[in-house]
């Protein structure tokens, strides 16, 4: 039986093949490929017959509860600049190629392709939660970090305004929040960040991988387009909040172009900061992101992860704190001093703002005197 069933998957490989990528409109991953933790590997394929000739149709967007008991999110990375974070929502609907938070969606049982950009878990309890956990005796306060794995501002947000409850809680503890996102509905927010920045408790940066709209577009397909992300510098800057621009990631041969002309397009908007990180390849990204490259950047393809690998000590990614943001390598010490030079040519501190957590204060109800 064994010997019967080896032979006929033999065969059945030899005449079927696999069918054209999955793309969906409006989706950044080109397929639905199938996470680590899974015993079996699922390909659409082509038998011949026929059956499969439809181009597939378009891909909702659901959204579950994340029933996770905890919402801030702690960390001992020595190269990272806050060591607790939120993230409101689990997978992320800007759908960006590159995403290096994709391979989280493989512990739920569900593809870091399609299924990390159509299928979002919300956290309705995070104000509630985050509440509880600031209250705590052992609570010592630290810069809380928003946007860290997934967008706080995906599109999801502006009906469930988890990201707002969230907010609230901490202007009312006094507690000071870092916001990174890719989207201008943070300038929604500006009556709530605005009061804190005077305070010294908030600021934010707007992430800008490309100014070309059409790359953009295909990259981060549900993100905002470069022109309102810096119309969102612009806004929060003219209501006194600290923002600066995140130039990431940095894509070799693809977006390297960039690197001075969005400084400065970021610059005339406002921004104070500036920063960057290299294109990062974990676990499942670099067959997704290969795969993008494959179907809208074939030419460029070869040269992308040739640069990339040189960046990475030849191989596709380096985990190791201190080199995984950077790269290390020629092309990586170019791209560093481009940056420093133009940092400093348009006035963009590459030092960040510090944010006061001294005003932090345990918020609850008023207590009645009888």
């Amino acid at each position: 039986m064994f010997l019967f069933c080896s032979v006929l998957c033999a065969t059945l490989h030899g005449i079927m093949t696999p069918l054209p990528k999955e793309l969906r409109k409006g989706r950044g991953a080109a397929s639905n490929r199938t996470g680590r933790f899974e015993p079996l590997r699922r390909m659409a394929m082509d038998d011949g017959w026929g059956l499969i000739e439809e181009a597939p149709g378009k891909l909702r967007t659901t959204v579950s509860v994340d029933a996770s008991r905890t919402v801030i999110t702690r960390n001992e990375s020595p190269d990272l600049g806050f060591d607790r974070s939120i993230n409101p929502y689990r997978g992320c609907e800007h759908g960006c190629a590159y995403c290096y938070a994709r391979p989280t969606h493989a512990f739920l049982g569900l593809s870091p392709g399609q299924d990390f950009e159509s299928h979002i878990f919300a956290k309705p309890d995070a104000a509630k939660q985050l509440r509880a956990e600031l209250a705590k005796p052992s609570y010592r306060c630290r810069m809380i970090a928003l946007g860290t794995n997934t967008d706080p501002y995906q599109p999801v947000e502006r009906e469930r305004r988890i990201t707002r409850q969230i907010l609230e809680v901490l202007a009312a503890h006094h507690h000071p929040v870092g916001i990174v996102t890719k989207s201008a509905l943070v300038t929604r927010d500006i009556d709530i960040l605005a009061p804190m920045a005077r305070r010294g408790l908030a600021k934010v940066a707007i992430s800008v991988t490309s100014l070309d709209r059409k790359l953009a577009n295909k990259l981060e397909p549900r993100a905002s387009t470069p022109e309102r992300r810096l119309g969102a510098i612009r806004a929060l800057s003219d209501a006194g909040i600290p923002t600066g621009v995140m130039v990431a990631p940095l894509i070799p041969a693809l977006t390297d172009a960039e690197i001075e002309s969005i400084l400065l397009a970021a610059s005339q908007a406002g921004a104070r900061e500036a920063g960057y990180v290299l294109l990062r390849l974990p676990l499942e990204v670099r067959d997704l992101f290969e795969e993008w490259l494959s179907v809208h950047a074939p030419l460029k393809a070869a040269k992308v992860m040739s640069l990339v690998r040189d960046t990475r000590g030849g191989k596709d990614y380096d985990s190791r704190f201190g080199v995984r943001q950077r790269g290390t390598g020629p092309y990586a010490d170019l791209i560093a001093h481009r940056f420093a030079a133009a940092t400093k040519r348009y006035g963009l501190g590459t030092d960040k703002v510090p944010l006061d957590t001294t005003q932090f204060r345990v918020a609850g109800p008023q207590l009645s005197l009888f």
